[in-house]
């Protein structure tokens, strides 16, 4: 399972240890999820979509999340891969 948990903890300037404290689970729970070295119960897993007001898809996905670096590239391209002017 893929996540975006940490890309969404640091743009919402939370340590691991604040993120973990805000739902109840320890600091190291957070590092694990981030690795993808653990998947998150459901529960859990709706929590932190909570946490940063997403949908559960927007932080989980069974497939690799694009780059952000590509995401960006594509969308300075536009649609079809041209310059946009």
């Amino acid at each position: 399972m893929y996540n975006r948990i940490m890309l969404f903890r640091v743009e919402a300037g939370l340590s691991r240890k604040q993120l973990a404290e805000m739902l109840g689970v320890n600091a190291q729970t957070i590092g694990y999820l981030e690795r993808g070295d653990y998947s998150p119960s459901l529960e859990l897993g709706m929590k932190l979509a909570s946490t940063f007001k997403v949908r559960v898809e927007t932080l989980f996905s069974l497939d690799p999340f694009p780059s952000v670096a590509g995401a960006l590239e594509q969308e300075r391209e536009g649609p079809h891969g041209k310059p946009r002017t």
